[in-house]
Parts: C-alpha cells; structure tokens; sequence
C-alpha cells in the first residue's frame, strides 16, 4: 500500500482529534490511544506520526471541543439586546439541563466534560488551563445577567448535570435536573422582578 497523502493525513489527524474530543468528553482522558485508533480504524502506530504524545492529543481534544461549542453559539453577546440575550439564556440553560445533554456526554458542554479529568491530572491542567479556563469564562459570559457575571449559575448547571449523570437511571436524576432549571430560571425571574418593584 502507498503513502498516504499530505491532504489524507491532514485529514486523518482531524478525524483523532474530533473522535478523541468526543471519547474523551464521554469516558475520561484515559481512553486508550489504540482504542481510539481501532475506533477511527487507523493503525495505533499513525497516532505517533501524527501527534508527539496523548498529552498532545488531550489538549487538541480540548480545544476542538471549545471551538465546535463556540460555532454554536458566540463567545460574548455584544451584539445582542437585552431581550434577545435573556432568551439565549433561557435556551443554553434549559439545553444545558436536559435529558439529551445528560445521555450524550461525547457531544455535550467541555466545561463539565473536561472538568474530572483536568481535576485529576495537574499536568495535564497545567498544560490545557489557558484553554479551559478562556472555556469557562466565556460560558459564564452567556449566562450573565445585569451584575451577576454568570459564574455561579454556570457553577450550577454543571454540578446539576454531573450529578444527573451519576445518578441516571434514578429518578433523583431527573428531579435534579428540574431543581437545578427552576433555581436558573423561575428564582432569577423572580428576584428580578421583585427588585423593580421597590
């Protein structure tokens, strides 16, 4: 069999990255390389003409998970009025916490998908912590709402969805997702509306 071409292993590497992004956000940076190898159906020893190690891989991983989320939605609302960033809000939190989000965590959010990961291994936080941390501020940015800068709510939406995760096939799961989605959207509503009455 012939070399393969430039263009054929460009594209090659796009596909580890994307399938490694999305294997990694479902079951943990430890994916074996061969596994995700065997899983793309190319040789576990392309993996090493393409990247200098699964450090590497992890981090490109990352950073494309950053970037397709990104294509879905803008980094900062500038641009939006007030009316059509709260609706954006309500759209991100309510996607956030649903049971498609929940169930299919290779597609779902790199800030909760990365966050165990990242929290176990500090060289590997070391090396991805600009990225992630760009991820998690961006992401607080779409949620924020007058002086509130969104963190605690994104604070919120993650810890709801990792517990949902932890406890599918309960219905505590569900129950957590609808406490989670009436604290971000009922409560907020409501203490705006409270403070524009005094």
């Amino acid at each position: 069999m012939g070399r393969v071409s430039r263009a054929q292993a460009q594209e090659n590497r796009q596909r580890v990255v994307a399938t490694a992004s999305r294997m990694f956000r479902e079951k943990g940076t430890a994916v074996s390389v061969a596994d995700l190898m065997k899983t793309i159906g190319l040789t576990h020893g392309g993996f090493y003409k393409q990247f200098a190690s699964k450090d590497d891989l992890v981090d490109e991983a990352i950073a494309h998970a950053f970037a397709d989320q990104g294509a879905h939605q803008a980094a900062d609302g500038t641009d939006e009025s007030a009316e059509e960033h709260e609706a954006v809000r309500q759209k991100m939190i309510e996607d956030y916490l649903s049971i498609w989000h929940r169930d299919h965590p290779g597609e779902g959010c790199p800030v909760s998908g990365f966050a165990a990961d990242l929290g176990r291994e500090p060289d590997q936080a070391a090396r991805s912590r600009d990225l992630y941390i760009n991820g998690v501020r961006n992401r607080a940015a779409r949620l924020a709402t007058g002086d509130d800068d969104g963190m605690a709510q994104l604070c919120t939406l993650v810890g709801a969805l990792a517990l949902a995760r932890a406890t599918r096939g309960n219905p505590i799961s569900e129950e957590v997702l609808r406490a989670a989605l009436t604290a971000l959207t009922e409560n907020t509503n409501g203490q705006s509306e409270a403070q524009g009455t005094d």
